[in-house]
């Protein structure tokens, strides 16, 4: 089975690295399916969304990544976000904590950006925001 070499990193970590067969991710022009041999394409992560990636063993990484880009070259799939947690990783009491105080901040668009954080987390764990 044809494999993509994929890299996740945060700004602040490598978040996962490895061969898959498939990667899931919204952009900010909707949600993007890529498979072995996907035209080259560089991409801009939408705010709050979730990246899935299907590795060659068949397991799904779920990860929250919240802005940044994702290029689709030859070589694979690189994708920097300006923040990524692993599903198994987040802590769901506080994604809705966090999701609480966000939202009592009204229209801010700080409050408005952390929402989608803590939304993204809470979906990338399985949870409903």
């Amino acid at each position: 089975m044809a494999t993509l070499q994929v890299e996740l990193v945060a700004v602040e970590r490598k978040i996962w690295s490895g061969e898959a067969t498939m990667v899931i991710a919204r952009t900010t022009e909707g949600e993007l399916g890529i498979l072995p041999g996907h035209a080259p394409l560089l991409g801009e992560l939408a705010g709050g969304g979730v990246v899935t990636i299907r590795t060659d063993s068949g397991e799904d990484v779920v990860v929250a990544a919240h802005g940044g880009f994702l290029s689709v070259t030859e070589r694979g799939v690189s994708i920097l976000a300006e923040t990524a947690e692993i599903a198994g990783e987040i802590d769901v009491e506080r994604a809705r904590e966090a999701l609480r105080r966000a939202e009592g901040d009204g229209d801010d668009p700080e409050a408005v950006d952390a929402a989608r954080r803590a939304q993204s987390r809470l979906r990338a764990a399985g949870q409903s925001a």
